[in-house]
């Protein structure tokens, strides 16, 4: 009579081959637990490259990051918190150091008297575009990483997990 492996997974062994072979999956804890703690990690490694980035630039991170949300268009400071996932009074207080460099000026919002639009200044266009290249080579090395198509649907999978963050957040 043989006897299977000792290390043999017992699914392997089930004669009906009702459980599947291999590892339990993950569960919805396990897995939200590893999502968040890799997001956090990647939101460090963001952090830090950007600082790099901008550093030569004159800017910080933060100040890149603000300057970004209003290069297309003006828009009020509750709106870049919005676009950008940052607290209003964290854009705020950005805007504000921005408008006192000389690298945004607050302009008047028709559909709001009091929420002013932030709009950068040609200097802080310039400071941005000064980051350009190194933005441009990070993004060439990534995509030479990930594969042209991996690069695309991790955005995609960001993109719909953040969606799925903004709906169950407002549930």
């Amino acid at each position: 009579m043989s006897r299977e492996p000792a290390n043999q997974h017992p699914a392997a062994q089930d004669p009906d081959n009702q459980h599947p072979a291999g590892p339990e999956p993950a569960s919805d804890k396990e897995l939200l637990s590893r999502t968040a703690l890799g997001v956090f990690r990647l939101s460090g490694q963001f952090l830090s490259v950007s600082e790099r980035l901008a550093k030569p630039a004159g800017l910080t991170a933060s100040w890149w990051q603000v300057l970004g949300a209003v290069l297309r268009e003006d828009l009020p400071v509750s709106g870049i918190a919005r676009v950008m996932g940052m607290t209003r009074q964290g854009v705020q207080r950005v805007a504000d150091l921005l408008v006192g460099k000389g690298l945004a000026e607050y302009v008047p919002n028709p559909a709001h008297r009091r929420a002013k639009l932030l709009r950068p200044t040609d200097e802080g266009r310039a400071a941005v575009r000064r980051i350009d290249p190194g933005h441009a080579a990070l993004a060439a090395r990534l995509a030479a990483e990930l594969g042209e198509e991996q690069f695309a649907e991790t955005v995609r999978v960001l993109e719909q997990l953040t969606a799925a963050m903004d709906a169950v957040a407002e549930a």
